[in-house]
């Protein structure tokens, strides 16, 4: 790797193999590096304990191991404001939120930043699968793992600060550069389940926080109760399992009534609640605005493959094929090629 201009840089830690590279990277290359874990949340549910201690002692080990030091800075005031209080609300009223993306608007690349410069920096890094030219963002060279769905929302200033150390990485070459520097992170397994609390599920979560109320399932086609759910917030479109309705074919849900409580589903892959070709956003977001007329590739969900969209207008967009079970809530992410654009939630 080429030598760079030595630069005070901050890198985001969280004790996984991903941060600990990236941080080594970074040292290689001649840096001035400072680990820092971000503390957003350490509550404990029933049953399940936030492991924000551990992945504290595991940032602490491999900055030992880097012979860097590590900070700690404490966000819980404004991860709980903007990240879980906007979660939330959204599920309140019946929509399907993505708090990742919220939080690297609002925490790892805003607070963090912020704190990180004040305190001396240059630039930020985190372990995040993209790359970034000049306060533009490209997709990772690692399909698989790209992660510019979760950093649509990121502004071009802060990217312009910014580095991916592994964004020109595939996974399978950022473990072995782990275990050739025998770093302690190089077997630990990805963090999975809610981004902020660990392995518990989001019917856990949110029963914590939002008082459900039970009411009936309803076959759509045919009007009748089939069931009876513990409260429409847990039920997002498209889902199967967990309805635990009777036998024969099985039932998704294509719609929700938040007002009358109602979750309504279908045994009908082609009701017209399940599909939808033409999306409204709001709360947009572009680094580069898209044009009118244009096609560009959309990406509905993380991981999803991307499909064409054209736009009729900024906010409204039509796609190349109908798609199925797109949530109000979610976000859709825009690429022209390489470069991600930015994104907009979309509307009920």
């Amino acid at each position: 790797m080429k030598k760079a201009t030595k630069l005070k840089v901050f890198v985001g830690m969280s004790g996984g193999v991903d941060s600990s590279v990236a941080a080594a990277i970074l040292l290689e290359q001649g840096h001035d590096v400072t680990g820092v874990y971000m503390k957003n949340w350490t509550k404990d549910l029933p049953g399940n304990k936030c492991p924000w201690a551990e992945d504290l002692a595991d940032a602490k080990r491999a900055a030992v191991q880097l012979g860097i030091p590590l900070r700690v800075y404490d966000f819980q005031k404004g991860y709980k404001q903007k990240v879980v209080d906007y979660m939330l609300s959204e599920y309140q009223v019946g929509r399907t939120p993505n708090p990742d993306i919220m939080c690297n608007e609002e925490v790892k690349f805003k607070l963090f930043l912020e704190c990180a410069l004040e305190d001396g920096a240059e630039m930020i890094a985190t372990g995040h699968y993209a790359r970034v030219d000049a306060g533009t963002l490209l997709r990772a060279k690692d399909d698989n793992k790209d992660q510019t769905y979760f950093l649509c929302r990121v502004s071009a200033t802060a990217l312009a600060k910014t580095i991916f150390p592994v964004g020109e990485m595939l996974k399978s070459e950022v473990r072995a550069e782990a275990e050739k520097r025998g770093l302690i992170s190089a077997g630990r397994k990805e963090s999975m389940g809610i981004c902020f609390v660990g392995a518990v599920g989001i019917r856990e979560f949110l029963s914590q926080y939002i008082e459900a109320k039970p009411g009936d399932i309803v076959d759509k086609k045919t009007g009748k109760t089939v069931g009876r759910h513990d409260g429409a917030i847990f039920y997002t479109l498209g889902q199967r399992h967990g309805l635990d309705v009777g036998g024969g074919l099985p039932y998704y849900v294509v719609g929700k009534d938040m007002k009358k409580n109602v979750v309504y589903v279908s045994r009908d892959l082609n009701d017209e609640g399940f599909w939808r070709k033409e999306i409204q956003l709001k709360d947009v977001f572009w680094r580069q605005t898209p044009e009118v007329g244009k096609t560009y590739q959309v990406r509905l969900r993380h991981r999803a493959p991307l499909t064409g969209a054209t736009f009729k207008a900024e906010n409204v967009i039509l796609l190349e094929k109908p798609e199925r079970a797109i949530a109000p809530g979610q976000s859709a992410v825009f690429y022209d090629g390489q470069v991600c654009l930015g994104g907009g939630i979309v509307t009920d």
